[in-house]
């Protein structure tokens, strides 16, 4: 059966995005150069790294593709001239939450294969997945000093990408669909999700209030 590949285009694409919206972060953060890049880089490929370097044991693919790293320093320096601009602008904001939702479960179906083929059961296949779609914000908001933002509360975003994920999951294993159709489903559900998300507001709800004084 043919596995899903990301197209080349959406793979850097996405890394610079990433990137994109890590420099920005770390701007507004006031760190320095190096850490501009440093959090540029681990919004990009930090999902990457725990999944392969950590959980599958494997060569991230930072350290295989040629352009990785130049795309996330190209990112950066951009970020860094253009500050006042990249900061404020909503265009950026857009075009950087329209890849975000490509990419997300296009990554997260990658990281499910190679999960699969190192013949993880099923639960953890989906952790893996998740880990390769939102990883990367995750190691970033931890070295930021923040409460990571896929836990707090906010628009959705990690129950539809574990949905997505068992989707996958069910359809290639239990239903023997092609994984490149389901794939293209998933990650087309994913992203008309995302949309609806952040154009109704739709917003998840902390489990219990905090007591009033």
């Amino acid at each position: 059966m043919p596995q899903f590949q990301i197209p080349v285009e959406l793979d850097y694409l996405a890394i610079f995005a990433w990137a994109l919206a890590g420099a920005i972060l770390g701007l507004r953060r006031h760190l320095d150069l190096i850490g501009v890049i440093v959090i540029a880089t681990v919004s990009s490929v930090g999902g990457g790294l725990i999944r392969d370097g950590i959980l599958l044991q494997r060569t991230p693919p930072v350290l295989t593709e040629f352009w990785y790293l130049p795309l996330i320093a190209l990112a950066s320096l951009l970020a860094i001239l253009f500050r006042k601009r990249v900061e404020t602008s909503a265009t950026v904001e857009r075009t950087v939450s329209a890849i975000d939702g490509l990419a997300t479960p296009a990554f997260a179906v990658v990281g499910m294969q190679l999960a699969l083929q190192a013949e993880i059961h099923w639960p953890g296949v989906m952790l893996v997945g998740c880990i390769s779609g939102a990883g990367g914000g995750l190691i970033r908001d931890i070295m930021l000093g923040e409460v990571p933002e896929v836990l707090k509360p906010g628009h959705y975003f990690v129950i539809p990408l574990i949905l997505i994920c068992a989707l996958f999951l069910l359809a290639t294993q239990q239903f023997l669909v092609d994984s490149v159709i389901a794939a293209a489903v998933a990650v087309t559900l994913f992203f008309i999700f995302r949309v609806l998300t952040l154009r109704f507001d739709w917003r998840t709800r902390p489990v219990s209030k905090r007591p009033s004084n």
